[in-house]
């Protein structure tokens, strides 16, 4: 007789977003079960309804914050609930902290109960506005704590200080990725992010808003490219952060005109201030993943803002 095959279970919290419906699609392909587990506050069921049909793929509608018991064996549990876009998180600072906090707890508690290795999507904004440039995942950052981004900033600082400590407590299996500014299909219209704010102004003839002077910079990785590196790092045995994102830097008045010319519109630049504790610099260091995960993003910003203008334009 042959060995029979057991297939792995992975549970991934915020699986309806716009990152984790990408990687709940990931993860079927490569032959996983999928549970997904979202409350719907800034996910959307229509990322995942393409799912619906697939009998390896399950949706629970729960909010982390809240205890979860889930019957069965659960390899591996990978948590990306988060309320991640400025608008939303200002709007929502106390359920951003909860979800970071206690949603960490909730999901490493899982982890611990069923032996299952664990992964946190961290962010770049770990680092606040940086007095380093790029920033190498060794660099503890330059950060607000009582800013009006900090309730998003400190939760996921808190969740790697809560990963790292069951990691050091309970040996739990973990792995931290820390994501710069990505952008594709499937993202919020409406999140206050940037490459989605400008399609959209640029397709309905609207002003492009640049706060400050436009100067500042971030770099942009396309949603495919995290997926393999996120991917990768959960096959890895490496338990410190790694920072994903592409390093190529643009400015914002640089992102807005490529935006006006690749959706041929008419549409002209209005300035407006720049919000409170806005990072100058946004640009990761991925010397570590390009060594440890034999990783790199391989999408141009140019073709990777093509496949979101169509995105847009479709829906």
């Amino acid at each position: 007789m042959g060995t029979v095959y057991k297939m792995k279970t992975c549970l991934i919290t915020g699986g309806a977003g716009f990152i984790g419906s990408h990687f709940c699609d990931r993860l079927l392909k490569e032959g996983w079960k999928v549970i997904c587990v979202d409350n719907i506050i800034t996910g959307k069921t229509a990322n995942i309804k393409h799912l619906f049909g697939n009998k390896h793929f399950t949706y629970i509608q729960h909010d982390v914050t809240k205890p979860l018991e889930i019957e069965g064996d659960i390899d591996y549990v990978v948590h990306m609930a988060s309320i991640a876009s400025p608008i939303h998180y200002i709007n929502y600072p106390i359920k951003t902290l909860k979800v970071g906090t206690l949603g960490t707890m909730n999901a490493l508690g899982l982890a611990k109960a069923k032996n299952a290795k664990f992964l946190f999507t961290s962010t770049s904004e770990v680092y606040g506005d940086p007095e380093v440039n790029p920033q190498p995942e060794d660099y503890w950052g330059h950060v607000n704590p009582v800013g009006i981004r900090s309730c998003y900033d400190e939760s996921k600082r808190a969740g790697e200080a809560l990963v790292m400590a069951y990691h050091r407590k309970h040996g739990i299996d973990t792995r931290i990725v820390r994501i710069f500014n990505t952008y594709g299909p499937r993202m919020a219209a409406n999140d206050g992010r940037v490459v989605p704010a400008f399609i959209t102004q640029a397709l309905s003839g609207k002003l492009l808003t640049v706060f400050g002077d436009g100067k500042q910079t971030r770099s942009f990785c396309y949603i495919s490219d995290l997926v393999e590196g996120i991917w990768r790092l959960m096959n890895s045995d490496y338990s410190l952060p790694v920072n994903l994102g592409n390093p190529t830097e643009k400015t914002m008045l640089e992102l807005a005109e490529l935006v006006i010319k690749l959706t041929a519109s008419k549409s002209e630049i209005t300035f407006k201030p720049l919000p409170e504790d806005d990072p100058k610099q946004r640009c990761p260091d991925i010397t570590l993943a390009r060594k440890l995960l034999v990783w790199e993003p391989k999408v141009s910003l140019e073709e990777g803002l093509k496949k979101t203008i169509e995105y847009f334009e479709s829906i």
